[in-house]
């Protein structure tokens, strides 16, 4: 059967799910911090995050003790699963209910499975920092809207996977941020950056610092900005001239109060090639990050096609 272009880029608007979209991200930065708390140091924090798997969103393999187990969402038969390289198992459903009741139902779950963790029990990069044991405001989940998601979140990683093979230099995977619950990708040119000013909510400074130690280009997609998510593309530092270089295609656009390129998901969703709208967005961001640095580009991009 052919797959359409709507059913590979579904439309999903930011309001209809704003509820289990908060839900959810409270949910993820709890299985995210389990990650934090037993996964061994990366650059630039690559080591707490999540990645798009074939049923949803993973952990991938979490070092514990002497073996290692791994936690995922399952958003087609809405589950969250925790698996142990003992054999253990154990599943939770994913259903309506409170942060707090999610918390408690997830750390009695690992305790069920032998695994002993204890994390800062609160969320990091929000406004309100609710504890997870006294959030009572979040508890919303619909299935149909989970999975959509999802859904969204494939499309792009396929895409930023593509992009990322364009590159020779350092970069990092194509992962999923639960901080700011945005998939991202990011390329480095290879010098040092000045220090971050930092200034995330609920999130102390050195972190930021860490993150960005070194000058980058990033991209990724958000489920926020516009009517069903957006697009985005920034440099740090921002070098003089970058948010005045043209980019593609028309629908993207700088703005200012982010200091990022932005492209409204359903400027690519409504394309008649959705593919290709994204990558001349992510190439052409990436092309006025790298001209006007001054990246030494002969020996970062990827010149030659690689073999399919």
């Amino acid at each position: 059967m052919r797959t359409t272009s709507n059913e590979v880029w579904p439309a999903l608007r930011v309001d209809d799910w704003a509820d289990t979209r908060d839900t959810l991200h409270m949910w993820m930065q709890i299985v995210g911090k389990l990650r934090l708390a037993r996964a061994p140091m990366v650059n630039h924090w690559w080591q707490v995050t999540l990645y798009i798997s074939a049923r949803g969103l993973t952990t991938s393999a979490i070092p514990y003790d002497r073996g290692m187990f791994d936690i995922e969402f399952d958003f087609i038969d809405h589950e969250l699963i925790i698996r142990s390289c003992t054999g253990a198992r154990h599943r939770i459903n994913l259903e309506p209910q409170t942060v707090a009741a999610f918390y408690e139902e997830v750390m009695a779950a690992l305790d069920a499975v032998g695994i002993d963790i204890t994390i800062l029990a609160r969320p990091v990069e929000v406004e309100r920092a609710i504890p997870f044991a006294e959030d009572t405001t979040h508890a919303a989940y619909n299935r149909d809207h989970a999975n959509t998601f999802w859904r969204q979140l494939m499309a792009a990683d396929r895409v930023l996977n593509r992009f990322r093979g364009e590159f020779s230099g350092k970069a990092s995977p194509v992962h999923f941020f639960w901080g700011a619950m945005d998939l991202a990708y990011t390329r480095f040119s290879g010098r040092t950056a000045p220090p971050h000013p930092g200034g995330a909510p609920n999130c102390a400074d050195w972190v930021m610092v860490e993150g960005y130690s070194h000058e980058l280009a990033s991209s990724g997609f958000w489920p926020g900005g516009s009517a069903e998510g957006s697009f985005y593309a920034y440099a740090y530092p921002e070098p003089d001239g970058y948010a005045d270089t043209p980019i593609r295609p028309r629908a993207g656009y700088y703005d200012a109060s982010v200091h990022e390129f932005l492209l409204p998901y359903e400027a690519v969703r409504t394309a008649d090639e959705p593919e290709a709208t994204l990558l001349e967005f992510l190439r052409s961001t990436y092309d006025a990050a790298a001209d006007t640095a001054g990246w030494d580009r002969e020996h970062l991009d990827t010149v030659t096609p690689r073999p399919r």
